[in-house]
């Protein structure tokens, strides 16, 4: 279990600062905490919908609750998006990842050459890079908007797939109910640079997750698909 506290609330609207926005608690309208690098606006429009929040501990925080999960009916899908590299690193040892090889020594946010990597295995030298996913359709694109930071890290991950060292790259979808991702053709810097990636030999996995009973859990392997410029047809998938 990764949270122990839930506060429901229904969610206002988000702020000009993304990792800022209003949801009512109680009758009151309470700033809160987005943990996420882009606007949740980009994926889903959250206004009048009912989501779970966790209290924020530190001290000096101006917020008193994180964003936790979008409650719909009985499902509720994680939006705290930077959990998803918590719950890969937790899992690593499983059998499910053991594709990666030897992994009795696993780095967080541990920095080779100029690039920070999510994960790094250094039994086998593997970079391992984590996107999350908020899709609300059986197939889910990525990315849904321009990112140069993404294309910024492609760029570092083809410099150190020249350089000899293992990549792996891996969507986690945060819906359940996706069943199949795609890379987004219409994003030609980002597609270009990833399709160069893995014919160097980049590894390509995808990933949902189920949050039940309090717990969040990776419930299945995704299809991921990169459909080539030319003909539309599938390129790769994991």
């Amino acid at each position: 279990m990764l949270e122990t506290e839930f506060v429901q609330g229904i969610f206002k609207e988000e702020l000009k600062n993304r990792f800022l926005c209003l949801v009512e608690v109680n009758g009151e309208d309470t700033l809160c905490y987005i943990p996420s690098s882009c606007r949740l606006s980009n994926f889903v429009d959250l206004r009048g919908k009912k989501v779970i929040l966790t209290p924020v501990t530190s001290k000096n925080s101006r917020t008193k609750y994180s964003v936790y999960a979008l409650c719909m009916g009985r499902q509720h899908i994680l939006l705290n998006m930077s959990l998803a590299n918590k719950i890969v690193g937790n899992n690593l040892q499983n059998r499910r990842f053991s594709f990666l090889g030897s992994r009795k020594s696993v780095k967080k946010e541990y920095t080779v050459g100029n690039y920070k990597c999510d994960l790094y295995v250094e039994d086998t030298g593997t970079v391992i890079e984590i996107k999350s996913i908020l899709a609300f359709d059986k197939m889910a694109y990525f990315p849904t908007v321009y990112s140069q930071r993404a294309i910024e890290q492609l760029m570092k991950i083809n410099q150190l797939l020249d350089m000899g060292y293992n990549v792996c790259y891996i969507f986690i979808s945060l819906n359940q109910k996706v069943r199949q991702l795609q890379i987004n053709s219409d994003i030609d810097d980002y597609y270009k640079l990833f399709r160069v990636c893995m014919q160097k030999g980049m590894l390509l996995k995808g990933y949902s997750l189920c949050f039940k009973n309090e717990d969040i859990t990776i419930r299945s392997e995704l299809p991921v698909s990169v459909c080539s410029i030319e003909t539309g047809t599938p390129f790769g998938d994991s």
